[in-house]
C-alpha cells in the first residue's frame, strides 16, 4: 500500500536518517533516534487531544455517536511513536532480505494455497485480469498467509499518531477511515488489528485504501479483508488493477547482460522498447526469445539491476510498477515478483548476487537463532526474524570465532556455528 515498510517482522527494511519513506504515496518523514515516552504527553492531554479532532472526525463522515464509542475508553501506546522513529543499526542487503521473503517454505505453501483457493483465484482471475499467482504472492509476503497480520488495535495505534510525532495529519486521515470502517459493520472493533502504522488484513490495506479498493467478492455485504480470504485475495486483485496491471502481460524477466554494458541511467522508470534491448545484447537469462507471448518489439521495458552488472538484471514493465505501487521498494517488488514465478514453477535467479556469504532461509535463520540460544544468548524465541538481540549475539560468536563482526546471519555463520557445535559434540 506504499506505506512504511517497517510493518511485519518478515518485511523489516533499513531505513536511513532523514529518510523520506511512503504511505500510499504520501511522503512521511522519519529521523534517527527513538524518544522515551516519558517525553510524551500524558493520558489526559491525549483525551484532550481526541476531544479536538472530533469536529474534523464528524466532518469527515463519522457520526458523533461513532467518535464517541470509540474514543471514550481509549488509551495512547506511546511504542508506536518509538516505532515511528526508529533508526536501524544494521543495514539489509537485497540478498538477505529476498532470501527471507523468497524461500522453500513460503513456495511451497504459496502453492499449497494455489491449489486450495484454485477456486475463488479462478474468479478473481477473471473479474480483475490478475493472475492467481501474482495474488497469492502479494499474500504470502504480506501476512505470511494470513499468519502475520499484525497486533496493534488499530485506533489505538492511530489514534497515539494522530496526537504526537511526525506526519499527524496522514494519520489522522487513517484514524478517521478506520471509524467509518467499523460504523459501516465491515469489521469488528476486536478484529481490527493490524500494524503499528495501520496496515490490517490479509493483505494489509491501510483504511483509506480500503475504503477505496476492498472489494465484497464473496457476496455477504461486507468488504471484509480479516475475516474473508475471497475478500482479501480480490480486492488484492482489485488494487493491483487500478494502479494499472495489464492483463496478459509479464512483470519482467531476468536477463544476461553483455560483457561492459553501462547500467548509467538505467532504472525501471527509464524504459525503451524491447528492440533497444535487442540491439545492445540483452538476452534472457534462460535463452528463451526475447520477444515471446503478447509482447512485441515495441514493447516497453526498463533495466534494473539491484546489485550492479555483477548480480541479478532483470527487464521490468508495466506490471512490476503496479506491484512497486502496493509497497514503494524495488526490493520488494522483485521479492512479489520472483515469488509468484517461483509459485507457478520457476525456479531461482540464474545469475548469483555478488557476495561470498550468500543469505539464508527462514528455516536457516531459526537454525542460527536455536544455536545462539544454546550458546546461553537471549534473544527470545527462534523465530526467524532477525531483530537486534539476534544482530548482536551474531557479532559477539562472529567476534568468537574469527569472523568479521558484522550482524548478518548469512552461510558464513550458519556454518560456523554448525562446525562449532559439531567440535562441542565430540569432545
Amino acid at each position: 500500500m506504499q506505506r512504511i515498510a517497517l510493518l511485519l517482522g518478515s518485511l523489516t527494511l533499513a531505513m536511513t536518517a532523514q529518510a523520506e519513506l511512503l504511505i500510499n504515496g504520501k511522503p512521511v518523514s522519519v529521523t534517527s533516534g527513538a524518544i522515551s515516552s516519558a517525553h510524551y504527553s500524558t493520558h489526559n492531554n491525549f483525551q484532550s487531544c481526541l476531544n479536538n479532532l472530533r469536529s474534523q472526525a464528524i466532518a469527515k463522515g463519522v457520526s458523533a455517536a461513532s467518535y464517541v464509542r470509540y474514543t471514550q475508553n481509549l488509551s495512547p501506546d506511546y511504542s508506536v511513536i518509538e516505532r515511528l522513529n526508529y533508526q536501524p543499526e544494521f543495514s539489509t542487503p537485497i540478498w538477505d532480505y529476498l532470501s527471507g521473503l523468497v524461500d522453500e517454505e513460503r513456495v511451497q505453501l504459496g502453492r499449497q494455497k494455489l491449489a486450495e483457493h484454485r477456486s475463488v483465484l479462478n474468479r478473481v482471475e477473471a473479474a480483475y485480469g490478475v493472475p492467481a499467482h501474482v495474488v497469492v504472492a502479494v499474500w504470502g509476503v504480506e501476512s505470511n498467509f494470513g499468519d502475520i497480520s499484525g497486533k496493534y488495535p488499530l485506533l489505538q495505534a492511530l489514534g497515539t499518531l494522530s496526537c504526537e510525532g511526525r506526519r499527524q495529519s496522514y494519520f489522522r486521515g487513517e484514524f478517521f477511515a478506520a471509524m467509518r470502517i467499523l460504523q459501516r459493520g465491515d469489521v469488528s472493533q476486536e478484529q481490527l488489528k493490524g500494524s503499528w502504522a495501520g496496515a490490517f488484513g490479509h493483505t494489509q490495506f491501510m483504511p483509506t485504501t480500503y475504503e477505496e479498493l476492498a472489494v465484497d467478492f464473496d457476496g455477504d455485504g461486507r468488504r471484509n479483508l480479516v475475516s474473508s480470504t475471497t475478500d482479501a485475495l480480490a480486492s488484492t486483485a482489485n488494487f493491483l488493477k487500478k494502479r494499472g496491471w495489464q492483463t496478459g502481460q509479464p512483470w519482467g524477466f531476468e536477463v544476461k547482460l553483455p560483457a561492459g554494458m553501462s547500467l548509467n541511467g538505467e532504472s525501471r522508470r527509464n524504459k525503451k522498447s524491447l528492440q533497444h534491448w535487442l540491439d545492445r545484447g540483452v538476452v534472457r537469462a534462460d535463452g528463451a526469445p526475447l520477444i515471446q507471448g503478447n509482447l512485441s518489439y515495441s514493447s516497453q521495458a526498463g533495466l534494473m539491476a539491484p546489485a550492479g552488472a555483477n548480480g541479478p538484471a532483470f527487464l521490468v514493465f508495466k506490471n512490476f510498477d503496479a506491484i512497486y505501487a502496493y509497497n514503494a521498494a524495488e526490493s520488494y517488488a522483485l521479492a512479489i515478483a520472483h515469488l509468484s514465478d517461483r509459485i507457478r514453477g520457476q525456479g531461482p535467479f540464474m545469475q548469483s548476487w555478488p557476495t561470498d556469504d550468500a543469505g539464508t532461509s527462514r528455516a536457516e535463520r531459526r537454525e542460527i537463532q536455536n544455536m545462539l540460544l544454546e550458546r546461553g544468548h537471549d534473544i527470545g524465541t527462534a523465530d526467524g526474524l532477525i531483530g537486534d538481540k539476534t544482530r548482536k549475539a551474531i557479532m559477539a560468536e562472529q567476534t568468537r570465532l574469527g569472523l568479521v563482526a558484522t550482524g548478518r546471519a548469512g552461510q558464513k555463520i550458519l556454518q560456523a556455528l554448525r562446525q562449532d557445535r559439531a567440535r562441542q559434540l565430540m569432545r
